[in-house]
């Protein structure tokens, strides 16, 4: 009867048959709606939309702003661009692969420098800018033979004797010592700056003292002038300094040593490792570089 009953209340509510027989099975026993605790109460309004407003980025100030791109000389972009044989976008790809190698190098990155350079340098082995930078960067990461290449192929590009010395340095490191004599007179004969002149003396001189010519390398050095004693030394002296110093410490003169490394840190304390090898020579409290003496001692006054 109860199935007979849904069955006619839901036809007269228009239910398909399938609400038709569970009709009969639903029975409510919960509390009618019209009893509830929420029975008569009329729900809160929404709450109105309020726009949340950002506050905007502060402008960037000029230690956040991005750094400026590293930038090639103009002449030195134009001279690869000029000797580059290929398409528009390779040769622009060119000067981009330099910039990147100029930028690592100044950075101190040089194994990455050489990398870079060398592409560059086996597209335009005639520009002298990217064979001096592929070579500079070759002798920083001591790769010596590629360094002596590059090197000298500047010199042969441009006939400037400037970095002679470094190719007489990398003939040295692969005990070449035919090569560095030969090289030193090279650069003798090709009218070098008095900075030049006295890096390749140097050279000259280690590479003798390699030999063990310690009497050789002295007299180079003094000729070149590494004896004088200045109030105020330039670079060049104090390089010339340290050199006859090391070759005097070799030799086994250590009084001579020791005076020329003591010069070299009252001029710059922290050049090289003169101090501490001044330390292992056993002076630690060198005097100031004072002229030496033109009077005889036996002829000034004596009070």
């Amino acid at each position: 009867m109860e199935r007979a009953k849904a069955d006619s209340f839901g036809r007269d509510q228009g239910w398909g048959g399938v609400a038709r027989k569970g009709g009969a099975s639903i029975k409510s026993t919960g509390q009618a709606m019209e009893v509830t605790a929420s029975a008569g109460r009329t729900p809160d309004p929404l709450s109105q939309w309020v726009e949340e407003v950002r506050p905007t980025r502060a402008a960037l100030t000029a230690s956040t702003k991005a750094k400026a791109k590293y930038v090639l000389p103009g002449d030195v972009a134009a001279d690869v661009r000029k000797a580059f044989i290929g398409t528009a976008y390779m040769r622009e790809k060119m000067v981009i692969t330099l910039t990147k190698a100029a930028e690592a190098y100044d950075r101190k990155r040089y194994e990455e420098a050489l990398r870079l350079g060398r592409i560059v340098s086996d597209a335009v082995p005639g520009v002298a800018a990217v064979r001096e930078l592929t070579g500079l960067a070759s002798y920083r990461a001591e790769r010596w033979n590629m360094a002596r290449i590059h090197l000298r192929a500047h010199f042969t590009i441009t006939g400037e004797p400037e970095h002679l010395a470094l190719v007489m340095d990398c003939d040295r490191a692969n005990r070449k010592y035919r090569a560095v004599q030969k090289t030193f007179e090279e650069l003798q004969s090709s009218e070098p700056t008095a900075e030049v002149l006295a890096e390749g003396r140097i050279v000259m001189a280690a590479s003798l003292a390699d030999q063990r010519m310690y009497s050789e390398a002295i007299e180079l050095l003094t000729r070149a002038g590494a004896t004088k004693q200045l109030r105020n030394p330039s670079y060049r002296h104090i390089r010339l300094w340290y050199a006859l110093a090391d070759v005097y410490d070799r030799a086994g003169d250590t009084a001579s040593a020791r005076e020329l490394f003591a010069r070299v840190v009252i001029a710059e304390p922290d050049a090289y490792d003169a101090r501490s090898r001044l330390d292992e020579l056993g002076d630690t409290t060198p005097r100031k570089n004072r002229k030496r003496r033109t009077t005889p001692v036996s002829k000034k006054k004596v009070d």
